[in-house]
């Protein structure tokens, strides 16, 4: 294993500090044999450093309270909605937003029909925003974002019946 020079750790400080300020999910740069990849897990706030090759300390998390557990049925129907047929689920890391715009009205209500193919909710990904269709017509039972929350990838979205 190679030892990370200090221009190494500095760089691997700065990009952290960046997915924190910039509120991202996961960064990944390569160069030559250098390889860095940044996650973060937003539920703890807690960033992740993983550089193959590199031998890297983690870097110290603030201590989270840990919340009281609440047994309830609903707490598993997330889990569920993912491999529901009828749910939308996101096709990218990013910031969903409901409305084409602040203050706009949103692209879908619950209750509201839709069509195949309607814009269902938009998701800003590297600064580019990315409409997110409905995968089959019918109507929206649910929706499971809120406005301008960040989404992971495969994360249930809306509930078309």
């Amino acid at each position: 294993m190679a030892k990370i020079s200090q221009v190494d750790q500095d760089l691997i400080r700065t990009i952290a500090e960046l997915v924190n300020d910039a509120n991202l999910a996961e960064i990944e740069l390569e160069q030559d044999d250098f390889r860095i990849r940044v996650t973060r897990t937003f539920a703890k706030d807690v960033v992740h450093v993983a550089a193959p090759g590199y031998a890297a300390a983690p870097a110290p998390a603030a201590p989270v309270p840990a919340a009281a557990p609440v047994a309830t049925p609903a707490a598993a129907a997330p889990e569920d909605l993912a491999a529901n047929p009828n749910t939308l689920t996101s096709p990218m890391v990013g910031t969903a937003y409901l409305a084409p715009e602040p203050g706009a009205r949103p692209f879908v209500e619950v209750g509201a029909r839709i069509a195949e193919g309607q814009t269902v909710l938009i998701v800003e990904a590297m600064k580019t925003m990315n409409q997110i269709p409905a995968h089959k017509s019918g109507t929206v039972t649910r929706i499971l974002v809120d406005d301008a929350s960040p989404v992971e990838y495969g994360e249930p979205l809306v509930v078309i019946e």
